[in-house]
């Protein structure tokens, strides 16, 4: 018999399958303290939790025969996913058990802000019979925007179809191929914000996408926009929205998130007239609550009697000795995918690979991983994405991964190359470890260089000309922005070359609008690594 330990308040029916299993018994017992549960733990073969308990690396040392974690929602920071992945102990969540729930508070909000429900009903509960003030819209024949294709978006996208609407939608991994199967039509951003009557953000919070909406946005926004965010609070300038707003562009906005949660009490949001808010409450249904225990249950099943699972977010068990050759790099190829991935325009349709050196003559499945992992983090959100789940998310998003090997690596002893392509463009980077100099970046496109990825940098493209480096860092300089490092490339006098500088803070988008107006300087981008 296998014995699951249930810490938590979990729905019965959550792990009704766990129960009415003939090879598992169940214990419920939430509300432990850490000593409570370190001196139970180890007659355990699972342990399932939600958000109260917090799994420890003396837990999990102590629970001698657990075998998995399950978390009973999406996110895992309770669970100390080192100690699991140390111990062999795998963690697995339920990122899909929110969905639907979430695409119908969406659609919620959008029939409410097209019919100003919240507002009639308070004026009719008031004593206030008022039909004028409340003309409202249809939705059929309505353009909505979809900014983010992901399992919620796409939900969305399908039952805005079914009211008649017309559906563009953005995603940084959307091929043409894929929005064609949905029936929707691909778009950028700007086209998004110039011709939707609607719009709904499903992203992540990530760099790339915070005050992805703000004021540059609304001044060519096409007037009369109805807004819903029920994804992440930031995606959308708040400040600039009100005022976008109460300059007639936008119509009316409602807002299940906030940038700070809870708001204050002086929140512009709160007392507007034109705006809907709801206390977080995307993923509040019964139905999810029960779905992700369902999901987590059934996984556990899976993983207690050697079945396939999936849903795993910490890395399995590597041998020791590939580990000892591999982990080095791990650091070095997520640093390597995120930064092609930064510098990259356009829907990535594949990432390709290529090991040289003594990394040929291993399995570099495990390091892959790491390195998809910086390429969609960069999109995703850290959170989203991690080695385990990477090549999945890779694989559902239609990209191609290819992974080459040769026994040659030039001048390196290992070499790593990653190529990103879109249908835009290919870019190129690679890297390798020096000794006593540790990461290095050493090419990028076809540009030889010597970058240690860390820190904020900024990659210019420009034409090998006097003076170009002077106009650079005097721009930078009246713009209060030290330069740490300068790396330039080049391939003959006078042609195309590139500068990598090492920055000591992000510049932001108006500095590198004035770098790309320099003569001479074709573009700059502003590369993040941690």
């Amino acid at each position: 018999m296998f014995k699951v330990l249930v810490s938590d308040p979990i729905s019965d029916l959550g792990i009704q399958q766990l129960v009415d299993a003939q090879d598992v018994a169940v214990d419920k017992k939430p509300g432990l303290s850490e000593d409570e549960l370190v001196s139970i733990i180890g007659e355990y073969d699972a342990l399932l939790v939600r958000s109260q308990t917090r799994v420890t690396p003396r837990i999990m040392e102590a629970g001698k025969q657990l075998k998995v974690v399950g978390r009973a929602g999406v996110g895992v920071d309770n669970i100390d996913l080192e100690a699991a992945t140390q111990r062999g102990i795998i963690v697995i969540n339920a990122p899909d058990g929110n969905t639907i729930t979430t695409c119908e508070h969406t659609f919620a909000m959008m029939m409410a802000v097209a019919r100003h429900i919240p507002q009639a009903y308070l004026k009719t509960v008031g004593g206030v019979w008022d039909r004028k003030s409340f003309l409202g819209v249809e939705l059929r024949n309505k353009t909505l925007g979809v900014l983010g294709m992901g399992r919620i978006g796409s939900e969305v996208a399908k039952r805005a179809k079914a009211f008649g609407m017309e559906i563009m939608g953005y995603d940084p991994f959307m091929t043409e191929e894929r929005a064609e199967k949905l029936g929707i039509k691909l778009a950028t951003v700007d086209e998004i914000v110039r011709n939707a009557d609607f719009m709904t953000v499903h992203t992540p919070l990530t760099p790339e996408t915070r005050h992805m909406i703000g004021k540059k946005q609304f001044e060519v926004m096409k007037p009369g926009m109805r807004i819903i965010n029920c994804a992440r609070g930031g995606i959308i300038d708040e400040l600039a929205l009100v005022e976008a707003i109460d300059a007639g562009i936008v119509a009316g906005a409602a807002f299940d998130v906030f940038e700070v949660e809870p708001p204050t009490e002086d929140h512009p949001f709160l007392k507007h007239p034109k705006i809907i808010v709801t206390p977080h409450l995307g993923a509040s249904t019964v139905e999810a609550q029960e779905n992700v225990a369902i999901d987590v249950s059934e996984q556990v099943l899976h993983i207690l009697r050697n079945e396939p699972f999936s849903n795993a977010v910490n890395m399995p068990p590597i041998p020791a000795n590939l580990q000892s050759k591999l982990q080095p790099y791990y650091s070095l190829g997520e640093k390597l995918g995120s930064l092609v991935a930064q510098i990259t325009e356009g829907a990535v349709q594949e990432i390709t690979v290529r090991y040289s050196g003594e990394l040929a003559e291993v399995d570099t499945q495990p390091l892959t991983r790491y390195i998809v992992k910086g390429v969609l983090s960069h999109h995703l959100g850290s959170d989203q994405v991690n080695v385990v789940n990477s090549m999945h998310l890779a694989k559902v998003r239609d990209l191609n991964i290819v992974q080459q090997k040769s026994q040659a690596s030039k001048d390196f002893t290992n070499l790593v190359t990653v190529s990103l392509r879109t249908k835009q463009e290919e870019r190129i980077v690679a890297g390798t470890l020096l000794t006593g100099y540790g990461e290095r970046v050493v090419q990028i496109d076809k540009f030889p260089v010597d970058v240690t990825p860390e820190g904020n940098l900024i990659l210019i493209s420009h034409n090998d000309k006097p003076g170009i480096i002077g106009r650079v860092g005097t721009l930078l300089g009246n713009n209060d922005v030290n330069i740490a490092t300068m790396q330039v490339g080049r391939q003959l006098a006078g042609g195309s070359a590139i500068m990598v500088l090492t920055v000591d803070k992000n510049a932001g988008k108006d500095i590198l609008e004035q770098l790309t107006s320099l003569p001479e300087l074709n573009t700059a981008k502003e590369i993040t690594l941690f």
